[in-house]
């Protein structure tokens, strides 16, 4: 199961390097599923595992001149602030055991999964949208519109703490739509993003003092970041449209199988 894990983490970076997001709704699945890790402690990793991948990979895109830095701080710092506080603060604040539906206990650990089952049918249904401005490759200046970007920066920041995803199925349709960016200098602008409020957060983590398994996450890590260069050669062959609709069906089946999973099979498997 090990080797499989390792397998699909370079599937990780693939996605991140093609799409520009993707990597998280991977990595905590494949961390608790496959690994055996703990769910929490899983969206710390995935913190970590997706901020150095995006990190390297918005490196070569800026090598490229597909990333906007203004862009990345007026939507980076407030998403970065939020995910460091929710990291740091709300976490910890929220009971091991939330509720109960008849004999089921809803624990900490299911919560967390099923808001991550949520986000991922949420972020499969951006995906299979077309997308009208998606191919728009022209030079005309970006218009900012601060308040949104702010705003959902901040948002995309608190859910990033949440269930460890960097958000960039939230935060490249943002900057497509509200800074009116074309699809390729927004995914490079977004692993920038990505990568600073991952990171951050899990600064937060450490201090919050979770016992790490360096081991598995650096070589978790390395194999990401291998993947990374995979996706970025291959967006060069691949429509990245086609590419998003037929990743969106498989995030909505995967987000579909946590769900039920979580809440009718709470104890077949997974690092609770």
């Amino acid at each position: 199961m090990e080797i499989l894990g390792y397998i699909l983490a370079v599937l990780v970076g693939v996605s991140l390097g093609l799409i520009g997001s993707g990597g998280s709704i991977l990595t905590v699945p494949i961390l608790v599923y496959v690994m055996g890790v703990n769910p929490i402690l899983a969206t710390a990793y995935s913190l970590f595992i997706v901020g150095s991948t995006a990190f390297i990979g918005g490196i070569q895109s800026a090598i490229q001149k597909r990333a906007d830095f203004k862009t990345v701080l007026i939507f980076g710092i407030p998403s970065i602030i939020a995910v460091y506080l929710t990291r740091m603060w709300l976490l910890p604040l929220i009971p091991s055991e939330l509720f109960t539906i008849g004999s089921l206990v809803i624990t900490k650990s299911i919560g967390i999964m099923v808001l991550f089952a949520i986000v991922m049918i949420l972020a499969s249904v951006s995906m299979i949208r077309p997308c009208i401005d998606c191919d728009k490759e022209d030079d005309a200046p970006l218009k900012y519109n601060y308040p949104m970007i702010l705003l959902e920066g901040t948002l995309v920041g608190l859910l990033t703490g949440l269930v460890g995803a960097g958000g960039g199925f939230l935060i490249i349709p943002a900057l497509v739509l509200l800074a009116h960016m074309p699809m390729k200098l927004a995914v490079g602008t977004s692993l920038f993003i990505i990568a600073a409020k991952s990171l951050i957060g899990f600064i937060g983590d450490l201090q919050g003092g979770q016992m790490i398994d360096w081991k598995l996450l650096g070589t978790f890590t390395g194999l990401a970041v291998i993947g990374i260069f995979i996706g970025i050669y291959l967006a060069k062959k691949i429509s990245g449209e086609k590419l998003k609709k037929s990743f969106g069906w498989f995030v909505l089946v995967m987000g579909i199988y946590i769900f039920v999973k979580e809440l009718f099979f709470p104890s077949a498997g997974g690092g609770h």
